[in-house]
């Protein structure tokens, strides 16, 4: 017990590790949860359309790259 300025005696709060434990998963699992109804709340046509736009970037640097052909012959084309 620690005796305190004002005259109170106070005990220490004692903590449950396990009780901690669970209260720590159940917050990251409420986290996780809450970033998939983000991710998967997107509709169907803006996750074709985000798709579409990053293969069309994909096929735009791609376009501009420059080929010094050791690519191909590696993989023995």
């Amino acid at each position: 017990m620690a005796l305190f300025w004002w005259g109170q005696q106070h005990m220490a709060e004692i903590i449950n590790l396990r009780i901690t434990r669970k209260r720590a998963d159940r917050q990251r699992s409420h986290e996780r949860a809450a970033a998939a109804r983000v991710f998967h709340g997107i509709s169907k046509v803006d996750r074709t359309l985000a798709k579409a736009n990053r293969d069309n970037i994909r096929r735009e640097l791609d376009e501009h790259r420059i080929e010094t052909g050791e690519a191909d012959e590696i993989a023995g084309r």
